[in-house]
């Protein structure tokens, strides 16, 4: 397969257990934000990395800046169709399956309720039908949200035996889609014949170089600011907790590794996220970006008809207990990791793969001073 393996591993074969080297990886949504980087972090770690997405979600393109296509198996369908799903995943017969494919603006959710429903739901529904049916040795992560919630905006965070629910169409596919797991799981994942094994993880407000999506703060400041314009801000007082890309994608990596090591796993669900103090609203994040980044901000009225949560965090304490995993970054560190990744790039950075992949580094790097159980 052309392409594949070319990016050479770290050298530490400690990381993740060495379990991805040679291991036939796929990824849905290998072309969004999330999906681009852990496509390369796993071509970091020798696996052999397939992709599924149904088209280049936006221009610019994380994807395509790193010339992706060239260093996968790439399969352009929709998940959506669980005839195409099938076809493939019988196929490749992964070993293991990271699903991040989605509809994944909640302001879009109004625009195409249908749409945002069908490939949140349907499509999670088509990738796990999918592995029912070829019942291959095979170990799935699969992503969702923390907007899976039955959010209240209570000041603590909440944990994975807290209810599910949504009053936004995004929210509520995210929380049936975490049903549609469940009940796969427990329905034909459990079952003795079984050789699939799966678990779910939930996280949010993920930020980092690469990510041009529309409403979303980071890429919107990004956007504005290289043109030397102000950014517009809708809530300012929001609360979030932000955190880099790279955080939960070790999360997830370390996940599919302890679920092939331990099949007690099968079924359960995992929140990531950075500590429960490391909270900050959309206007602290902004000043933080600004110390890197000088731009303005504009303060703009909200559409009350679209509102979205003023306060959502997770607890992260079942991950730390179950896997020993906790974030590895500081506010400051998560803010500088970004905007670094975006003044390159738009200082004509050409060579962006190994930008992009000294990041990665830098940040395994950081985790292995912090003793951080993945890479010990």
């Amino acid at each position: 397969m052309e392409g594949l393996g070319c990016i050479k591993m770290s050298g530490d074969n400690s990381v993740f257990g060495s379990i991805y080297n040679g291991k036939k990886v796929l990824v849905t949504g290998n072309t969004g934000f999330k999906g681009s980087w852990l496509s390369i972090w796993l071509l970091r770690l020798g696996a052999d990395v397939y992709g599924i997405s149904k088209d280049i979600p936006t221009t610019p393109s994380h994807f395509e800046s790193v010339s992706l296509k060239e260093k996968i198996k790439h399969f352009e369908l929709d998940i959506r169709s669980l005839n195409d799903v099938k076809k493939i995943i019988g196929e490749i017969k992964p070993d293991f399956v990271f699903h991040l494919a989605a509809q994944a603006i909640v302001r879009e959710s109004f625009n195409d309720p249908v749409k945002t429903i069908e490939t949140n739901t349907i499509g999670t529904m088509n990738i796990l039908e999918s592995l029912r049916q070829s019942n291959h040795k095979c170990c799935a992560v699969m992503i969702t949200s923390d907007k899976c919630y039955d959010n209240v905006e209570w000041v603590w965070g909440y944990r994975e035996t807290d209810a599910l629910g949504g009053k936004d169409p995004y929210s509520a596919s995210k929380g049936a889609a975490e049903l549609v797991i469940k009940t796969y799981a427990n329905s034909f994942f459990n079952k003795p014949e079984s050789n699939v094994k799966i678990a779910s993880t939930r996280a949010g407000n993920v930020i980092g170089g690469g990510d041009w999506a529309q409403d979303r703060i980071v890429p919107d400041c990004i956007r504005a600011w290289s043109s030397n314009k102000p950014v517009q801000i809708r809530s300012p007082n929001a609360t979030r907790p932000w955190q880099h890309v790279l955080e939960p994608l070790s999360g997830y990596l370390l996940l599919g590794q302890k679920l092939y090591e331990n099949p007690k796993l099968n079924g359960e669900p995992f929140n990531f996220g950075p500590q429960e103090t490391q909270v900050y609203t959309v206007g602290e994040l902004i000043a933080e970006m600004q110390k890197n980044w000088p731009g303005k901000m504009e303060v703009v009225r909200n559409n009350e008809s679209e509102k979205e949560a003023t306060l959502l965090k997770l607890s992260c304490d079942k991950a730390l207990n179950v896997l020993g995993w906790k974030a590895t970054l500081s506010f400051p560190e998560t803010i500088k990791f970004t905007v670094d990744w975006y003044r390159k790039f738009y200082s004509g950075e050409k060579d962006v793969l190994s930008m992009s992949i000294g990041q990665i580094d830098d940040y395994v790097k950081l985790a292995k001073t912090r003793g951080q159980v993945w890479v010990k």
